[in-house]
């Protein structure tokens, strides 16, 4: 039996009839396919799911080896055991002992001490307009499938179904408590009645939902991410330096938007945290308060993230108290040097120590590639600094001679009609589309 655990974690499928002859495919080596993101989140979802196969009476034969589905364990030891219905309606998972054929004590469903200790806002306000909004909750929402996913949680398009408005929604596991969710909503709104940048992606309102944020927000047509491995990998083209420094002056105009205006840090500058539509470019997830950056971290997979500066892999090198500007104009650099480039800059990473090693303590990066112009090369290699103290900072960026010509690139160079000629070659080969695009709604 193949289970689809992304249709599954998505909630798209219904509640699996689980067999006694799944087992075996619990055991199968298969498993090693079972997203590590599932382990908690699982039974706070699907507690019927839980329920199912404790009423079939199977219980691992140790504590520490839990259920596959909900711990990523890949090969646990199952017996059966008895156990009496548990009521998940009017039942604690503490309120009552189970017990094994020996009577001692088993609890192998263990729930986080977060999701135990908050209520959910489960309402929220979406604001389309400066003259039209409507209270929500997530039934309001219409759900038309999964157009990302990442570390955070999934993106999924919905439509708002008494405005038709169609969003992406981006669901972030939070284990934030209920003072830090009404904060982080607090935030999320001064941002949403405030942007006058065309670089920002438009937030329409965020709510919580079974304890992750479900913040809502314009859709685009795809990731820069999603666009330049197309370009450069199923194009075999590369993308012009005109286009280079439209992205790299929107992408920075918006990054001193946010910190002039709001006193906010991005924290997490890549590709796919870059929008694009037929049109423009827009930089998103800038609203998520520290809070919730921070909680994110808790609940990620511990290992590499690629785009962090050295000060912030071997904090001993950092030379400013918290995060500065000049971290995310590192991250900046990677960027760029990747969709220039058409890859990543550096090797895989196979530990953390790798990464430390590489970044930390081996040789600075040094972009040179023939076809760009020096001033390009230096602007790349200038955000590349190992040494933040030497990193420029945004107004300085913005003032490059590389970004001198880009307010007017866009007159010039016609970069909306560019753009729509890379969607366009996306949208009509199915299979690149599939790869590379968020698929598109259809009304009919």
């Amino acid at each position: 039996m193949k289970v689809l655990w992304r249709l599954f974690y998505s909630k798209n499928i219904k509640k699996p009839k689980i067999l006694d002859s799944w087992l075996n495919y619990l055991e199968d080596d298969i498993n090693n396919e079972i997203p590590k993101t599932i382990t908690y989140d699982t039974w706070r979802i699907f507690p019927q799911f839980v329920e199912f196969i404790q009423l079939n009476g199977y219980q691992s034969y140790d504590d520490n080896e839990a259920w596959p589905c909900l711990f990523g364990v890949s090969r646990p030891l199952l017996k059966p055991f008895e156990l009496k219905p548990f009521n998940f309606q009017t039942e604690s998972i503490t309120s009552r002992k189970k017990l094994n054929s020996n009577n001692e004590d088993i609890n192998p469903i263990i729930r986080p001490d977060s999701s135990l200790n908050h209520r959910d806002l489960s309402t929220g306000e979406l604001r389309l307009s400066n003259t039209k909004s409507y209270k929500f909750t997530s039934n309001d929402l219409i759900d038309c499938g999964v157009i990302g996913e990442g570390n955070f949680g999934i993106v999924c398009k919905m439509i708002h179904d008494k405005s038709e408005t169609i969003m992406a929604v981006k669901r972030i596991r939070s284990t934030v408590d209920e003072r830090c969710q009404k904060q982080m909503i607090k935030e999320l709104d001064i941002v949403m009645r405030d942007n006058t940048c065309p670089h920002i992606v438009q937030f329409y309102g965020a709510l919580f939902k079974e304890g992750d944020c479900w913040i809502c927000m314009e859709l685009m047509n795809t990731s820069l991410d999603h666009f330049y491995k197309f370009v450069y990998h199923k194009l075999d083209q590369f993308i012009p330096e005109s286009i280079l420094a439209y992205i790299t002056f929107a992408t920075l105009q918006a990054l001193d938007y946010i910190k002039s205006r709001w006193e906010i840090i991005h924290r997490d500058v890549k590709p796919s945290n870059i929008l694009v539509s037929r049109t423009t470019l827009k930089l998103c997830d800038f609203g998520i308060s520290g809070q919730l950056i921070d909680s994110i971290a808790k609940t990620r997979d511990a290992g590499c993230r690629p785009y962090l500066p050295p000060e912030r892999i071997d904090p001993t090198r950092a030379t400013h108290d918290g995060y500065d500007v000049r971290s995310d104009v590192w991250s900046l650099g990677i960027t760029l040097y990747e969709i220039s480039t058409g890859y990543f800059p550096f090797r895989e990473w196979t530990s953390v120590y790798d990464q430390l090693e590489q970044i930390v303590e081996g040789p600075s990066l040094e972009f040179k590639i023939d076809r760009l112009s020096d001033d390009c090369k230096k602007f790349i290699n200038a955000c590349l600094n190992k040494d933040e103290n030497l990193r420029p900072k945004y107004k300085q960026l913005l003032e490059h001679e590389f970004l001198q010509k880009a307010k007017e690139i866009q007159k010039i160079e016609n970069v909306s009609g560019y753009l729509s000629h890379i969607i366009d070659g996306l949208e009509k080969n199915t299979d690149k589309f599939k790869l590379y695009y968020y698929l598109s709604y259809n009304s009919q």
